[in-house]
């Protein structure tokens, strides 16, 4: 299909790197070494309008494998997803799950065509991704890092990632994501330090040849967090630590973070859509508008959780997409979108295909945003 608008736009998928084997330190959550693919295969629904388990029309493919992403970026570009944004981990002082980034997607032959940035997902780790333990409160790995450590990540982006052509930017600015903005404060000792952090990665950006770097942050709501990291008593709302850390452009990761899907998936949309108002309002810096398929990570457990959000066939998101579009036609000079996700399937908010829907989130897509 031809492209429908005369506008060009970035739709940038998330990914979940777990849908491999190649990582030896996920063995203990997913032992048949075959990555979160063990814990989708043995979904069961368990209430009514849970449709569990679905298959992946593709199968369960190694997503580090360069065969595997080379069909993929042809198909998401295809059907108008140009950007894939990987959650990226660092973790007891070295990397995790990189292998579906630097095996699969850099070493696919027609990695160039599609573009891509990380989102640094800084939050700790502990027994979720495990089914047999989910529910054990208790910290592997933290995500929050030291000033030294962050030094560490901030070189390795740099040199391994930014520098690569289709590394996405911004006014010729490398675009890098955090996920949790508190962790990073926690790690770094509180704002006036993160502040500082933040400047000094910018100056490694500059002196490596850029313009300056593009810090986006991942917001939920106004949730107030203790900025001083010292007197939980002395709250400060997500806007104010937005604008203080210097931060240049703000978006979501999911849409349960910040909206009661209560009814259903229809239901939520209007409120999505009040949000992004509100925090064109509020923030000093550009919103870039999100849509996320859906949600229910049932298949992470063996009991049943909440919230599971019901309803979101794939003419549903499309009502979802074309909320995103307004926004960015009316605000943003840089139409991004971004989208949970790619392959998120233990959340069950994924576009792969699959065996209930078929091609009908990617289709979506393609309808209204465009497609090869």
């Amino acid at each position: 299909m031809n492209n429908p608008n005369t506008k060009k736009y970035d739709v940038a998928a998330y990914i979940w790197p777990s849908y491999t084997g190649k990582e030896p330190r996920a063995y203990q959550f997913w032992e048949k070494r075959m990555g979160e693919w063990q814990s989708v295969m043995s979904a069961q629904a368990r209430v009514e309008g849970q449709i569990l388990p679905r298959k992946p029309l593709w199968g369960t493919v190694d997503e580090a494998d360069p065969k595997v992403m080379e069909f993929q970026i042809k198909e998401a570009l295809r059907h108008g997803v140009n950007v894939f944004i990987y959650d990226w981990y660092w973790y007891d002082r070295r990397p995790f799950l990189e292998q579906c980034l630097d095996d699969g997607f850099l070493g696919a032959p027609n990695n160039k065509e599609m573009q891509f940035y990380l989102m640094w997902a800084n939050h700790d780790a502990g027994y979720l991704w495990d089914k047999r333990q989910p529910d054990v409160d208790e910290i592997i790995w933290y995500g929050s890092q030291p000033r030294s450590e962050f030094d560490r990540v901030c070189r390795r982006v740099i040199d391994l990632y930014f520098k690569r052509p289709n590394y996405y930017k911004i006014n010729g600015c490398p675009v890098f994501m955090i996920y949790e903005l508190s962790n990073l404060v926690r790690g770094l000792g509180g704002v006036d330090q993160t502040k500082e952090a933040l400047e000094a990665f910018r100056q490694m950006v500059k002196e490596a040849g850029f313009p300056d770097l593009h810090l986006q942050g991942v917001i939920y709501s106004e949730r107030a967090v203790d900025v001083s990291m010292i007197d939980p008593a002395y709250e400060g709302s997500t806007k104010e630590l937005v604008k203080y850390l210097g931060l240049d452009s703000v978006t979501h990761y999911q849409y349960v973070h910040f909206v009661d899907f209560g009814g259903g998936y229809a239901n939520g949309l209007p409120k999505a859509a009040e949000e992004f108002e509100r925090i064109h309002r509020e923030y000093d810096v550009p919103y870039y508008p999100h849509a996320s398929v859906g949600w229910d990570n049932n298949p992470r457990y063996q009991h049943i959780t909440y919230p599971i959000v019901t309803d979101n066939t794939p003419e549903q998101f499309r009502k979802a997409l074309q909320i995103a579009k307004e926004y960015a036609d009316q605000y943003n000079d840089v139409p991004l979108i971004t989208v949970n996700s790619w392959n998120e399937w233990t959340e069950m908010s994924y576009l792969e295909p699959d065996d209930v829907y078929g091609y009908g989130y990617l289709e979506a897509i393609r309808d209204t945003f465009g497609g090869e």
